[in-house]
Order: structure tokens, then sequence, then C-alpha cells
């Protein structure tokens, strides 16, 4: 030993196994505890191993205690504990590879449905009345006539929570949507509210329709119906597009209409920023302003959610001790936070410790806490662990949910063990736990990965019959999977079922039938749905080439996307005919790669 460690106020200090193998810096490794365990600090120079380090303490005592081995890495580590040892963090990471939110499990589209649910939350409109106003617009803006004046002959008894779900009909195709939304603005005895801009707010946000978005703000706020849902819906839009400046300046808008600088409001940013992987700008905003609000256990959550997510565990480190400087004590929420994060950059030992403590010290393990352990294993094919985890959370009075059993159907599923998933299925029922729409989802992607469509087309069936609402994502796993297995006719069934099912279809529904018809030979049929997206003003999806290059490029076969483009270029749709010309010139050089790459090989 180099040099001794004063340890202070260490008179109820109890354990030191928290700190086994973790990484630390090479420089200072400085370990602070609150309330009873106050310094403890390693001096530059110190060598650390297993055996016994002498300390020395502020007071008249003096004792040699056992140090475990600490490896050194690259970068310096702080930590920080409460006042009963509450985390450790280890520096060891990379800031790269898949995201997962805290909340995410393998529902498929989460977001959107939290989203659409702030909403319309409290909708009572009439489903038959929606149905009926959204075939109207939807048929008529097909045939391009005159959807307004037909709209006005339909007796429609306008209410708010009619015109936000039509809007949510619509939430993929921007024009028909804003198209009767003013309409319903311009309507004798109607005024748009909070919640129908909101709903076009979210419609332009999801098309990248950032100008009219801008321009509905601003009318929002001249009429004084800006809300705070309205600005995250805004930094969300910015952020998933990418429009990091923009997403950042909702706070300079916010003050334009006189929303005061508050933790709610604060927080409700940093939310919108941190949940869309732009926490160095949530953070820039933070150290902006916090002088001028009080932050509370939801500001350092959230922020510390936001370096977990993009795997940054030295900067989740920095704010979970700048929490508890503050005075502040994390919660069970944070430290599941903190346990997700551990376990995205591959650190389960460490994140089964802080469990451990949580257990031994507080706060409590909760059903989430269990679920975020056995998400992890399931994901990793260790299912012995994951069912011991369960069995435990069962043991200590946590009622598994069905996000728990989810991760279990979906892990055993994996692994082709359906015996065990209809053993959960019954159980699930045995303990009157209905299953939800992520259960069902996963039901079907164990399904369609195996390539029996019929079989998830019954688990959709069911999901119906038990009245859980269908995602687009439900639909497109389905209508992916007809179209693997070569039944195009099944796959347009399952669409139109979409459709009458108020559905609205996104980019990637189109992707997938268009892809689909394409290489089923239906490209007459692929071109109207092209011309739909069109109209309706969605992207044009890219298509995965190198997919068509068997079907269309052989030697003396004709290129029937070239045939069409030529075939659309004389009727006149200009527009359309460049897009099925590019999508061939794309075939052909994938079809030129392939064939060289095999000459290559074969010289």
């Amino acid at each position: 030993m180099k040099k001794s460690v004063n340890l202070a106020n260490v008179a109820r200090f109890r354990d030191f196994s928290v700190l086994a193998n973790n990484g630390f810096g090479r420089k200072v490794v400085s370990l602070e505890f609150g309330v009873h365990q106050r310094a403890f600090r390693a001096l530059p120079g110190f060598d650390f191993d297993r055996r016994s380090v002498p300390f020395e303490y502020w007071g008249e005592h003096k004792a040699v205690l056992p140090l475990p081995k600490i490896d050194f890495l690259r970068k310096m580590v702080s930590l920080k504990c409460s006042g009963q040892c509450r985390v450790f963090f280890s520096s060891n990471f990379e800031e790269k590879g898949e995201i997962i939110d805290d909340y995410d499990d393998d529902g498929g589209d989460g977001e959107e449905e939290s989203e659409s649910g702030e909403i319309n939350d409290e909708s009572v409109a009439d489903p038959e009345e929606v149905n009926r106003v959204a075939k109207v617009i939807g048929e008529l803006f097909a045939l391009d006539r005159n959807m307004e004046a037909v709209l006005d002959e339909c007796g429609i008894n306008l209410t708010h929570d009619l015109v936000v779900e039509v809007l949510l009909r619509f939430k993929h195709a921007r024009k028909p949507a804003f198209r009767f939304f003013c309409w319903a603005g311009q309507r004798p005895g109607f005024q748009h509210n909070s919640r129908t801009y909101n709903a076009m707010l979210m419609v332009m946000g999801k098309t990248r329709q950032f100008e009219t978005l801008r321009s509905l703000l601003e009318e929002m706020g001249e009429k004084g119906v800006l809300n705070m849902n309205s600005f995250r819906i805004a930094v969300n839009s910015y952020a998933a597009g990418k429009e990091r400046k923009k997403a950042v300046g909702v706070f300079e808008l916010m003050k334009k209409y006189g929303f005061e600088v508050q933790v709610e409001n604060i927080n409700c940013l940093l939310d919108a920023l941190a949940k869309e992987k732009l926490v160095k700008e949530a953070q820039v905003l933070y150290d902006r302003l916090k002088n001028r609000f009080t932050p509370n256990v939801k500001t350092y959550t959230i922020l510390l959610s936001g370096w977990c997510k993009v795997k940054n565990l030295m900067e989740a480190g920095r704010i979970w001790n700048e929490m508890i400087d503050q005075g502040l004590k994390p919660g069970v929420v944070t430290h599941n936070i903190m346990i997700d994060g551990l376990l995205k950059v591959q650190k389960r030992s460490d994140a089964i410790k802080l469990f451990e403590i949580m257990k031994a010290k507080g706060p409590a393990p909760n059903v989430r806490s269990y679920t975020i352990l056995i998400r992890y294993l399931c994901r990793h094919s260790m299912m012995k662990e994951a069912v011991t985890f369960f069995d435990e959370m069962i043991a200590s009075g946590c009622e598994p949910d069905a996000a728990v059993y989810t991760c279990l159907v979906t892990g055993f599923g994996n692994l082709k063990k359906m015996n065990v998933v209809d053993g959960l299925l019954k159980e699930m029922k045995g303990k009157g736990l209905l299953p939800d729409g992520r259960l069902y989802n996963a039901l079907i992607r164990l399904m369609t990965s195996r390539r029996m469509p019929d079989e998830a087309v019954r688990i959709y069936e069911k999901m119906i019959q038990n009245e859980i609402d269908p995602t687009i994502h439900t639909y497109n796993m389905i209508i992916k999977s007809y179209f693997v297995v070569g039944n195009s006719e099944m796959a347009c069934a399952i669409w139109d079922e979409m459709l009458r099912k108020g559905c609205c279809p996104d980019e990637n529904s189109y992707t997938v039938l268009i892809g689909g018809l394409i290489r089923q030979g239906r490209t007459e049929e692929a071109c109207k749905y092209v011309e739909e997206i069109i109209d309706k003003g969605m992207r044009v999806p890219d298509l995965d080439f190198s997919k068509f290059v068997t079907h269309f490029s052989r030697p003396g076969r004709p290129n029937v996307l070239e045939e069409l483009a030529r075939k659309l270029r004389l009727s006149g749709k200009s527009e359309v005919s460049e897009i099925f010309a590019r999508w061939s010139e794309m075939t052909r050089k994938g079809y030129r790669t392939r064939h060289s790459f095999g000459a290559d090989a074969s010289s």
C-alpha cells in the first residue's frame, strides 16, 4: 500500500460489497456516501488489491478492513450513494447499438399509442358516426371530388371528440386530415379547441410538415389555446425529424406566449427531448435554466433516463450524484431506470447487485423492477434465470401483470417451446389476467416469424373478440407474413380488414404492400397504391430493391417496372412514372452488382 485512506464517520458503515468488480477511473475514485457514510477517497497513485487496507477514522477508532479489487479503466467515475448505499456505476460502455426505452417491451408502437391517448383519452364520440365521416372523407378524397361540399350535406353533428377521432383515423395522411380540419373550423357554431389543434399538430408532426406545424402553433397562441401538450407534441415531432434546433427552440415559443419557467413546464420539455434521444440538448436546456427554477426528483429522473437511453452511464452517474447533492432521494422509478441502463451496456451483474441492494435497503422493488430484469434475461434466452426472478417476484408479493407474461411468452416462444407458452397463457387465464395488445402482438409475431400467418389471424380474431384494438403494427406483421408465403390474396384481404377497422396505414404499411405486390407480379395494383400515398401527402417508401432482382432482372426477361413507368408517362401520370422509373433503375443496378459479384467469385 502506498498511502493510507481516511474514512470519516463510519461508525455505522455496513458493507463494502457493493463496490466489488466495478471499473473506475485511472486518476481519482471518489466514493461519497450520504448520511452515515461521509468521505472515502482513493487518491491518485493509490494501489488497490484484495489485501487489507489501513483506514484512519477522524475519531479515535482505527481498523484494518478488506478492500475489494477494483479494475482501473480510462475514465474517471465519481460514485455517490444515498444513506444506505443505493447505487454504483461503471464506465465501461460504448454509445452505440440498439436503444430500448425504459418503458419499451415487445409491443411495437407503444409510443404512438401513448401520444394518441393523451389527445383522445376522454373521447365520447359515437364510433358509428366516426366511421361514417371517415368513410366519406376516404372515398371522396380518393376520387378527387369536392369533399367539403359532400360533408356539408351529411348532417354531421360536429363535436370536438368527433373531430379528434376522425383526425386520428388519418394520422398518417396529412392532406385529407388537414382538409377535414379546415372544413370543421369553418362550420358555423364550431371552434377548434386545444385537443383538436393538438390532434392536427400530431398529424403534421408525423408527416414532417414542420412549417405547417409552426403555423398551427402560432395560430393556437393567438387564440389562447396552447397548452403544454402542444409543446410536447412539437418537441417530439422536431426531435423525431432530427430538427434539433427547432426542438430546443420550442422553449422560446413558450416564453413568447407567457408560459412561466416552472418545474412542471421544464420537465415536460426535458422529457420530450430525452425520449427522442436528444438528451444532450435536454442537458444544455437544463443547465441554462436550473438557476431559474427548483428541479425535483422527476427532473433528475428524466435526465437520468435520457442518458441511460443513449448508454452514457458516466453522465447518468453525474446526474444521480447531483440529485443526491441537492438532498433529493431517488425513488423506485429512478432505481429501475438505472437497472435498465446497466443492462443496456451489458452490466448484468451490476444491475443485479443494485436490485439486491433495493431488496435489502430499499426502496423495495416493484413489478416494473422485476420486469426489467426478466425482459433482459428473456431477450438473451436465459429462461431459467428469468423464471427464477418470476417466482421470486410472486413470493415477494408482487402480482405479475401482462407485461411480465409478455416477456416470458416471447422468450419461450423464440426457443420454440410452445408448450410452455400455452402453459403461461393458461396460468394467466387462471389468475383472471387478460392478455393486452402487446401480448397479442407478441403472439402474432411468434406465428408470423414461423411463416404461419393463418395461426396469426386466429390470434388476431381472439384479440378482436376480447375487444382489444389492433395497432397498425398488428396488421403490418400479418400482411407481410402472407406476402412471404406467397399468398397475396390474403395479404390484400387483411389490408381491407385494416381499413374497415379504421386503422390508418402508415409508411411501413405501404412499403410492405407495394413491395409484396410487385414481387407477386401485381404491378398495376402496386401503381394504384403509389398514387394513393402521393395523393395523401405521404412519403413514397424506399423499397428493398435487392429482393426484386430475381423477379425482374434476369437476362432476356422484360423489366416490368420499366414498362409500367413508360405506360404511366404516356398516360400523363408523370410523378408516379418517375417513381417507377427510379425503382426500375435501382433494380437494374442491384442485378449488375449481384452479377459482377458472382463473376468475381467464379474467377
